[in-house]
């Protein structure tokens, strides 16, 4: 499965659960919060000062 910018975090976690042990070495502790179900990766990765590509690459591995 691919994972695009514009996807929710909760659909990236019930897709591909494994993402979560990535999101989390990139600092993103709270993917288990209620906002992750209705933010985009594109702006967790803003609101976090993460780098999208970088993010993306390691996702879609």
């Amino acid at each position: 499965m691919e994972i695009s910018k514009d996807m929710l975090i909760g659909e990236i976690i019930r897709k591909k659960p494994e993402a979560i042990e990535i999101l989390m070495r990139f600092g993103m502790g709270c993917v288990g919060c209620p906002a992750s179900q209705m933010e985009s990766l594109e702006e967790a990765a803003m609101v976090h000062g993460l780098d999208l590509n970088n993010l993306m690459v390691e996702l879609n591995k």
